[in-house]
């Protein structure tokens, strides 16, 4: 088994749990968020993105936390969906908010399933936090479980940037992660991609979908 990283060892211990701590618990409450940042909610984001798909499909989630977004999923009717998360006690507690969403302890750097075993296979803020040299082992990983889509929400700038996370360096960074896998993996397309400018400051998110030729 691969060695945890310095990132894994902290999402997996107490500074993972102060994050899971500080997440909403209800995707009302996300919503709201979303609303607040973007003038828009997820569930209206994830309609237009991947509204048309089938509700059969497998979905996994790399790095799911609590399981907030897969629960989204769960509320437009998908019903075959897992998550991967680092840190175990966040996984105990997603149990007690959730129903029926398998979510297991796994590494977005060795995805502990077989080649091409989803249909769709997403992030959401989760490739912000991993370090520059890890980021094409995850998406290698990311991309070889993935059948068909690849699909993201991610912190966006042009080129590679760090940017202190609480205080703490080595923690976070934005790039142009659409890009990156279309540079990585000749065989991905860009089905659609929408920047999301925050309402209050400079900032800027993009949704991304991607799809194996």
């Amino acid at each position: 088994m691969k060695k945890n990283t310095s990132q894994e060892k902290k999402w997996g211990g107490e500074f993972g749990k102060k994050y899971t701590s500080r997440n909403p618990l209800k995707t009302v409450d996300v919503n709201k968020l979303y609303l607040q940042n973007y003038g828009l909610t997820r569930t209206k984001l994830n309609e237009e993105f991947i509204g048309n798909l089938k509700r059969s499909i497998k979905v996994l989630e790399v790095g799911s936390n609590i399981g907030m977004q897969l629960v989204f999923l769960q509320e437009m009717g998908f019903k075959n969906f897992y998550g991967i998360e680092i840190n175990r006690e966040t996984i105990e507690f997603s149990k007690s908010i959730t129903n029926n969403i398998d979510i297991i302890q796994g590494s977005a750097l060795d995805i502990p399933f077989k080649d091409n075993y989803f249909d769709l296979v997403f992030t959401s803020g989760v490739l912000i936090h991993i370090a520059p040299s890890d980021i094409k082992k995850v998406m290698g990983e990311i991309y070889r479980v993935s059948k068909k889509y690849i699909w993201g929400l991610e912190y966006y700038a042009d080129k590679y940037t760090e940017i202190p996370y609480r205080g703490k360096k080595n923690l976070l960074w934005k790039a142009n992660f659409p890009k990156l896998y279309l540079n990585l993996f000749k065989d991905l397309k860009l089905v659609k991609e929408k920047k999301l400018k925050y309402l209050h400051n400079e900032n800027i998110d993009v949704m991304f979908l991607l799809k194996k030729r």
